[in-house]
């Protein structure tokens, strides 16, 4: 069976693919890949369905070794690819020979990248999804030095070419705002959310990206019952400071949901560094 080892993991690498959506009655978050148009993209690139599993550097890039000859692609945040030290282009389908190293450098712009290999990544599913789940633990864990990850067969020829969808990392990054469902515990504090800037905590992960800057003050007093979260959902406690859930993130919350992010802008969210900017717009 064909394999990649992995050298250098970098500081958090993992296997992800279109998630696991629709088990959150059992407490199980959707994961998946966070910057969801770039994995499709560097499927694309290899031949693979939009399904396919891939590998999801962040900030520090990773390093592997293929134990067969393998066509890959890297996508999502710009970063520096090599193979046995020779640079090959990004976002674009690369030969790698048997046994040769393939290095992913440091994101250049943005956080996370995808690594695509022909055939997929493939770990065991689990509840039909090969997807880290770094909440609920469901899944495969996060990918240490030395680990080895199977691949699958190639099903699809790699593209020609396949630039994606033109998108650019410009800051502050503006998210499409859906209010609700609990718009109306906010009032006047939602003329501060749209027309402020806000920027990226260092406690940004999978789970959810933690904001700083005006404070969101409460038009009513007392406490909601724990109620459902989705993707995407910007929560905001006591504290006053708006919270974006992302794919890893719980299932239910006990504070009021001001709106949820636009699905055509997560992808954002997951290439925002800390003391980077964000506004929001509503929709």
């Amino acid at each position: 069976m064909r394999s990649l080892t992995i050298d250098d993991a970098g500081p958090l690498l993992s296997v992800q693919d279109a998630g696991r959506p629709g088990w959150a009655h059992l407490g199980v978050p959707r994961a998946g890949a966070l910057d969801r148009p770039a994995a499709d993209l560097a499927n694309r690139l290899v031949g693979n369905s939009a399904a396919t599993a891939v590998l999801e550097t962040t900030l520090g890039g990773a390093t592997l070794t293929v134990s067969g000859a393998a066509v890959l692609a890297v996508t999502g945040a710009e970063a520096s690819v090599r193979v046995d030290g020779r640079p090959v282009a990004f976002a674009a389908p690369f030969a790698v020979p048997a046994g040769a190293s393939v290095s992913v450098g440091r994101a250049v712009r943005g956080v996370r990248s995808y690594v695509a290999v022909a055939g997929g990544v493939a770990p065991e599913e689990v509840l039909g999804s090969r997807s880290t789940d770094t909440l609920a633990q469901v899944g495969p864990g996060l990918l240490h030095d030395g680990d080895v990850v199977p691949l699958g067969d190639p099903v699809g020829r790699p593209a020609a070419s396949d630039l994606g969808e033109a998108r650019g990392f410009g800051r502050p990054a503006v998210l499409g705002l859906h209010l609700g469902p609990r718009d109306d515990w906010f009032a006047d504090a939602l003329a501060t959310l749209t027309s402020s800037t806000y920027t990226v905590t260092g406690e940004a992960n999978r789970v959810g990206l933690r904001l700083e800057g005006p404070r969101l003050a409460r038009a009513r007093e007392g406490e909601l019952s724990s109620e459902g979260i989705v993707l995407g959902a910007v929560q905001v406690p006591p504290s006053g400071q708006p919270l974006v859930f992302l794919h890893d993130h719980p299932t239910t919350g006990g504070y009021p949901v001001v709106g949820v992010v636009d699905p055509a802008d997560l992808w954002q969210c997951a290439q925002l560094r800390p003391g980077e900017q964000v506004r929001f717009s509503r929709r």
